[in-house]
């Protein structure tokens, strides 16, 4: 990655004009590379030869609406960014609800009984069966596909991994690729498994520009039949962007009341608003289809684990943002004259953290990874989930924003106000990405120290 002189002046701001705000980044995308624009590394490797070597046939189904799998996910991955902030209080944490919702949706759909009825019961799906599930599931992944234009890169990748020895059933395939676009690729996970991660996490690398250099380990991959594979790149300009010559460090408060000195953005022309004693500022990308939410939780909140809003407080606050109404009467101050002052960031989760196992079975998953699982709708000989590791990266800088997700889900074999208003996020707060149109999260972030990675 390149680098910059960064200013070197410090800059302290009277009490008066600060509005303190914990920020974290809600990021939903299962697999998902985001990489801040014009921060990308010069050296990153040219994306690899595609592994798919097949692909299920995609049905045609009526026209659907995304939309309550974009609320669907954003539920599953503030439950996910709950339970996971309990297991590592007071660390930075940044994951792709979007990414995990598919890797987890394509187990889903080789789920049967009493497997099945706990996936979705996690994963929020919205009631519906049969056509009308492969129907919004269709709908999300096009308009998951549609996402990209000038200035916005967002590319999304779903694939099913097998051993050669176990062909997922073709009624499966057929399932996934009308659901996710998912293809089929093979690597030896029975007889080498060292081979079949260097494959797996090659391919992962290419489809997230090398932002996600590693995914799965060998050890991993023992006892392991298949792998789903759900990784998300995105690079996406400001549609304003921050005056770098605004950029100046100043204080952060971190949950335990010390202070940090990290780089702020500045600028102003936001729209805001509060509600249930949140404050919302939406920044939008380049085009339109794509924005970023930071929310700063009420004064006096923070502690150990992070603070979230309610699912209603998110759609209220969000529906103001995007004027879709005033909702709830306790929404206040929508307004197009915000200024903000944003940390500068570089966010990365993988490894133990990355590991999803321990926040599912929390959260009610718990039968998907037990030998009661059922899966034969993947392959007769489909066991239960062996693990779920995900891994993300995102940079939020003066141009825009770049990020990076994967998720991999391993299965066994059987056998407004008048005057102007400061929004500063100078302590913990989260960051979501999300689609404009659909309410799809891309990608969900806690921060709580923006000068740690």
């Amino acid at each position: 990655m390149g680098t910059r002189m960064e200013p070197a002046r410090v800059r302290r701001r009277p009490m008066s004009m600060r509005l303190g705000m914990r920020f974290s980044p809600l990021l939903l995308a299962a697999g998902l590379t985001a990489a801040v624009a014009g921060c990308a590394s010069a050296t990153a490797p040219r994306p690899a030869p595609s592994p798919v070597e097949a692909r299920g046939v995609a049905a045609i189904e009526p026209a659907a609406d995304p939309r309550p799998f974009g609320a669907a996910d954003t539920a599953f991955g503030l439950d996910v960014l709950r339970a996971w902030c309990a297991q590592y209080p007071g660390k930075n944490l940044v994951f792709s609800p979007s990414t995990l919702a598919s890797a987890l949706g394509m187990a889903y759909a080789g789920a049967h009984g009493a497997t099945a009825a706990a996936m979705a019961s996690v994963l929020h799906l919205p009631a519906a069966g049969g056509t009308n599930l492969a129907a919004g599931l269709q709908a999300r992944a096009d308009a998951l596909g549609a996402l990209g234009g000038p200035g916005v890169t967002l590319a999304p990748s779903d694939e099913v991994w097998a051993d050669p020895s176990l062909p997922p059933l073709t009624s499966y395939l057929n399932a996934v690729a009308t659901g996710y676009r998912a293809g089929l690729a093979k690597a030896p996970f029975l007889s080498d498994q060292a081979k079949a991660a260097d494959e797996v996490n090659a391919a992962i690398a290419a489809a997230t520009r090398g932002h996600i250099p590693h995914l799965v380990s060998p050890g991993m991959l023992s006892d392991v039949g298949w792998v789903l594979t759900s990784a998300l790149y995105m690079n996406a300009k400001w549609a304003t962007p921050f005056d770098p010559a605004k950029t100046t460090k100043d204080d952060f408060t971190l949950a335990n009341g010390k202070t940090v000195l990290p780089f702020y953005l500045e600028g102003k022309g936001f729209a805001y608003a509060r509600a249930a004693g949140w404050t919302a500022v939406d920044l939008p990308y380049k085009g339109g289809k794509l924005t970023m939410t930071a929310l700063l939780p009420p004064a006096g909140s923070a502690s150990g684990s992070c603070a979230l809003p309610s699912q209603a407080a998110l759609t209220s606050l969000t529906a103001v943002l995007r004027g879709r109404g005033l909702g709830a009467s306790s929404i206040q101050g929508a307004a197009s004259s915000a200024e903000v002052d944003l940390p500068k960031v570089s966010l990365s989760t993988g490894g133990d953290p990355g590991d999803m196992k321990p926040v599912l079975q929390r959260l009610g998953m718990g039968v998907a990874f037990t030998a009661q699982a059922d899966f034969t709708g993947l392959s007769k000989l489909a066991g239960n989930l062996a693990f779920v590791q995900q891994a993300a990266t995102l940079q939020v800088a003066e141009k825009g924003t770049v990020a990076a997700a994967a998720a991999a889900v391993g299965v066994t074999p059987t056998s407004a106000e008048v005057n102007p208003v400061t929004v500063r996020f100078d302590r913990p707060y989260l960051m979501l990405v999300t689609a404009t149109s659909t309410g799809e999260p891309l990608f969900l972030a806690e921060v709580a120290d923006p000068t740690a990675s």
